[in-house]
């Protein structure tokens, strides 16, 4: 495997070179951005603090990926993606369910079958197939809104909103190629912007949910 061999997965790289994305690139200061304002926002929160290093890296890893495009820059992009999923599930399981820690650790396990499962089937789908691996998120944190709803409305309506916002930021990287010809920058730095508010979104939800405390006999 060629670790430095150049990618092109998006509209608005043309060619090899640092500056081929210059959209796609300086998007990814929305994530940093977030992770910073999530950051000061969470004193003396460890797991919050914990998702915004985590979004950090997502902002870092991401900005490699749309400068340099090579396969180890692709994973330098996707890890830390993946380890804040897992991180998220893992927090949300011990602040809005009060599981300890083994129990939470083992539900964020299940992210990963979850995932397995249910990629193969986006990929079926047409206009969800490019973004296969990511549409199993949304769908875990509509169930979480569903559950907590009643029992927890301030959760419940939160997760709903980032279900929803993150829906409508996969649409745009979904559409990226599709509208290429349309708009020869794509649309992938939409992505990059709507889901860096989603994801802060989802760490203030942690913070506030962590502040307020379970409501009374939940």
């Amino acid at each position: 495997m060629d670790w430095t061999a150049p990618l092109d997965g998006y509209c608005e790289r043309l060619g090899p070179g640092l500056g081929a994305e210059p959209l796609n690139l300086v998007t990814n200061a929305a994530f940093v951005i977030a992770a910073i304002w999530c950051w000061r926002r969470a004193r003396g929160l460890w797991l919050p603090r914990a998702l915004s290093v985590i979004l950090f890296a997502i902002g870092v890893g991401s900005g490699l990926f749309h400068s340099v495009a090579t396969f180890w820059a692709m994973l330098a992009d996707v890890i830390p993606i993946g380890i804040f999923i897992l991180a998220y599930v893992f927090a949300a399981n011990r602040v809005f369910w009060h599981w300890p820690v083994w129990a939470a650790a083992l539900g964020a396990a299940t992210f990963v079958p979850w995932a397995i499962l249910l990629t193969p089937v986006f990929a079926t789908l047409p206009f969800f197939a490019v973004s296969a691996f990511y549409w199993p998120v949304p769908l875990l944190i509509a169930i979480y809104a569903a559950l907590l709803w009643r029992r927890w409305p301030m959760v419940g309506r939160g997760m709903a909103a980032g279900a929803a916002l993150l829906c409508v930021s996969l649409a745009f990287r979904s559409v990226d190629e599709t509208a290429c010809a349309a708009l020869p920058i794509g649309t992938h730095f939409a992505w990059h912007m709507l889901n860096a508010v989603m994801l802060g979104w989802m760490i203030e939800l942690i913070r506030r949910a962590l502040l307020a405390g379970a409501p009374r006999g939940g």
